[in-house]
């Protein structure tokens, strides 16, 4: 049986360049929810009806959630109205005819609340209750704030972290005013990519830093943008991801036959390719291999793990390996230091895995921590740090 959705009520709000019945009806598209625009068109294989509330503010998790509660209508916090339901067809067409100028619970119905759904998001590697807020022209900023916060990654590097959220905002605005998609701003970082790889090679390491840090921001912005307009798409996500895990090693081997010499510090330059090419990929297989313990990201298992991947041999931390060497005249000791790192995240990483299949060999399929009911009691800072970017949210 299928679930058909029904938008009722309304709201003229627009945020980040997108009306509330667009955001809506693209949010249940990725979910794969046919809409209808009266309940008498139901098709007949239809099974439960997802009645939504254009004048609230919800993301895709808010609905992926309330689909595992038929028979459920969910009300917002802040006001204590109902603003979506998951109802049979008959219960949906009585509760359609009666929103949004009255908010009866529907016979036999559960009220629930955003705090009653799945909290903790794999994707992002975070923790927070599904959004749903109810929207007004005077709450634009804050409403904003919050969709933006909320597509941002809660375990990440420092750099995403903590030094990105701001000027990726920016960014983010700008190009949802000008119409310009993720996909656009994705083939722009491919570009800027592939002028560092050929400023690298040729030994204009500075250059090739400049369009290499430019790049890694759109790598940022790209995502949110996707998510604030909601127009993912499965062409973007793989060519952002598949550029995200295969230029690294790319850049680093040019840099180093940029230098045009045989060794650095008495390594032959060959061993310090192989260390980072080799860790880099040793690094990708031991991620990948953890999913077979795991029901999340070896980075968002443990506390320990989270504050790692802050660190961990990704290409931002190595950038910033690579940056200060250069700036101080000795790029050749910037690609050591990338090497070494990559050898030491490589290491730590190979004990994490074997870690994890003795826990599972001991237990069940190993979680994150973010999703145990009490990780803000029993770890207040990391919780703290990781459940959510602060400064996404402005």
């Amino acid at each position: 049986m299928t679930t058909t959705a029904c938008i009722i009520a309304t709201d003229t709000l627009e945020l980040w360049g997108l009306g509330a019945r667009e955001r809506i009806a693209r949010q249940l598209a990725t979910l794969g929810i046919a809409l209808v625009d009266d309940l008498a068109d139901l098709p007949a294989t239809s099974g439960h009806v997802l009645l939504v509330r254009a004048d609230y503010l919800y993301e895709v998790r808010t609905f992926k959630g309330l689909l595992q509660h038929p028979g459920a209508v969910l009300a917002c916090p802040a006001d204590g109205k109902l603003a979506a339901a998951l109802l049979e067809p008959a219960a949906a067409r009585a509760a359609a005819a009666a929103w949004p100028t009255a908010d009866a619970l529907p016979a036999g119905a559960a009220r629930l609340d955003p705090a009653a759904l799945e909290a903790f998001d794999g994707d992002l590697r975070k923790t927070a209750p599904p959004l749903l807020e109810p929207l007004g022209a005077a709450r634009r900023a804050e409403l904003e704030a919050l969709l933006y916060g909320n597509a941002y990654k809660g375990i990440t590097d420092f750099v995403t972290k903590w030094w990105w959220p701001t000027p990726a905002r920016y960014l983010v605005g700008v190009c949802a005013r000008a119409h310009i998609t993720p996909n656009m701003v994705t083939l722009t970082g491919v570009f800027l990519m592939l002028c560092s790889c050929a400023w690298f090679y040729g030994g204009h390491y500075l250059a090739g830093l400049v369009s290499g840090w430019v790049m890694t921001l759109l790598d940022t912005v790209d995502g949110k943008l996707a998510r604030v307009t909601v127009q993912s798409s499965r062409l973007g996500h793989a060519l952002d991801h598949g550029m995200d895990i295969l230029h690294p090693p790319v850049w680093y081997v040019l840099w180093g036959l940029g230098l045009g010499v045989p060794a650095i510090a008495g390594i032959e330059l060959a061993a310090v390719h192989f260390v980072i090419v080799g860790g880099y990929v040793a690094g990708r297989l031991l991620e990948a291999l953890f999913h077979a313990f795991a029901r999340c990201s070896l980075f968002a298992w443990r506390p320990f793990d989270a504050y790692f991947r802050l660190f961990t041999a990704r290409r931002n931390p190595c950038l910033v390996l690579l940056t200060l060497p250069t700036l101080a005249g000795r790029p050749d000791l910037g690609l050591l230091g990338v090497a070494a790192w990559t050898a030491l995240s490589t290491a730590i990483m190979t004990v994490r895995l074997a870690q994890a299949a003795l826990a599972r060999l001991a237990g069940p399929p190993l979680e994150s921590w973010l999703s145990e009911a009490d990780a803000a009691t029993r770890y207040p800072a990391a919780y703290a740090s990781f459940s959510g970017t602060r400064k996404a949210y402005g």
